[in-house]
């Protein structure tokens, strides 16, 4: 392959569990985060963050040696970045993790090297990667042209679950792009290392549009059931009751609504296509403003519930904070802006958050004198107001108990 040694750029939660399954398939690699916190975990054979099954990789890649963290890029045969790439407030794109990421790199290649970009990017990021890598070599070239040694791009887009990320990792397809033919080829061979599902080649453009157009057709179809969960709340309708009959036609298929959409993709990505193409992505973009309006609904539910409820200082218990069912990722989380708005909008409430993946509030919850983290059993006595957020299994029991009770119930758990 020629690819003895890797380098992972950005222990989160992609870049971590691609470095673990690499040293699981015998490549020695290098970790590199900005966070000393981090790396001390990793080098302890931690995770720092809850993902099933990543926890035995990464003890086992470094008992075995094959796996280590470092706070600044050292010499290797590949580099993968997987750093994030958020929007700003105007929703453009923010690459600055990523050009750090290059400029942090750029110093310690000496050619040959093949660099990958993972993360979620605008059409167009792994070129200005390259730019930005070559800006600070120009000894070096993307082509060989004037004799100076090569450097190859590629863009490999992660296509994983959070809560299943080691199995997805190995049995998801997955698409390589690149700036030239042979970087195509390279990234191939480094990703057959431990991916079972089929590589499928592309331009590095392409590759990243991939990226964003899938997450965008699953956002589009969450807003078609957002948006349904409005009018049937409108025209009286059990939403839940609807959707499930609706699904019985044999070419319907509808998504079930909640409150809002999150995570580091649907919430994100739709953007960058739309500030690419702002004139011709009307449907998506409609979309965003949909699954961004839903926690203002549920909020003015919350307001209706503590109306009728009718006391000046409320309990009101919001179970979950992550974006998505049994992990503790809080990125982009509706669940954790509706807690934070409902605390705002009640401050002389007791808001009582519940969520069983983290042992402390998030400090944007923890700077809100009002809120406190607290568990089912506390939720379930105090509550007066409950607000079902997040469908972790463990909160699927709760219908029974909550039997009666004044709740805002986001993700049908009551039905």
């Amino acid at each position: 392959m020629g690819i003895s040694t890797v380098a992972v750029v950005g222990l989160g939660y992609i870049g971590l569990p691609t470095a673990a399954i690499l040293a699981a398939n015998g490549v020695p690699v290098t970790g590199v985060d900005v966070s000393s916190a981090t790396v001390g975990a990793v080098n302890r054979g931690q995770v720092p963050f809850v993902e099933p099954d990543l926890a035995g990789y990464v003890s086992d890649g470094v008992a075995s040696g094959r796996l280590r963290a470092v706070s600044a890029p050292e010499p290797a045969d590949a580099y993968i970045v997987a750093v994030p790439t958020p929007f700003m407030d105007d929703h453009k794109p923010d690459l600055s993790y990523i050009k750090a990421a290059a400029e942090a790199i750029a110093p310690v290649l000496r050619g040959g090297e093949l660099i990958v970009l993972e993360s979620t990017s605008p059409p167009g990021t792994t070129r200005r990667m390259a730019e930005w890598v070559l800006d600070k070599r120009p000894d070096l070239s993307l082509d060989g042209s004037g004799d100076r040694p090569v450097i190859w791009f590629a863009h490999c887009p992660e296509r994983v679950l959070p809560g299943r990320i080691m199995v997805e990792l190995v049995t998801n397809d997955r698409i390589v792009g690149g700036l030239t033919p042979e970087a195509v080829q390279r990234a191939r061979e480094l990703y057959q290392v431990f991916c079972q599902g089929e590589i499928l080649l592309t331009d590095a453009v392409t590759a990243e549009t991939a990226k964003l157009v899938e997450n965008s057709f699953r956002d589009v179809n969450i807003a078609f059931a957002n948006e349904l969960s409005l009018v049937a709340d409108k025209l009286g309708v059990d939403v839940w009751e609807l959707i499930r009959l609706a699904n019985h036609h044999p070419r319907v298929n509808i998504l079930q609504p909640g409150p809002g959409v999150g995570g580091h993709c649907i919430a994100v990505d739709p953007w960058f296509i739309v500030d690419a193409a702002p004139e011709e992505a009307r449907l998506i973009r409609t979309a965003r403003e949909v699954n961004d309006h839903k926690p203002r609904w549920v909020l003015h539910k919350v307001v209706d519930a503590v109306a009728d409820l009718g006391v000046p200082n409320p309990v009101i218990a919001a179970y979950g904070l992550a974006f998505k069912p049994n992990i503790d990722d809080l990125r982009e989380s509706p669940a954790m802006m509706i807690t934070t708005e409902i605390a705002r909008t009640f401050p002389h409430a007791t808001v009582l958050a519940v969520e069983p993946h983290v042992d402390e509030l998030p400090a944007k919850l923890a700077d809100l004198p009002n809120v406190r983290l607290a568990d089912t059993e506390e939720a379930l006595a105090a509550g007066q107001v409950h607000v079902l957020l997040v469908d972790h299994t463990q909160f699927r029991a709760l219908a029974g108990p909550l039997a009666g009770a004044r709740v805002v119930d986001t993700r049908g758990i009551l039905r």
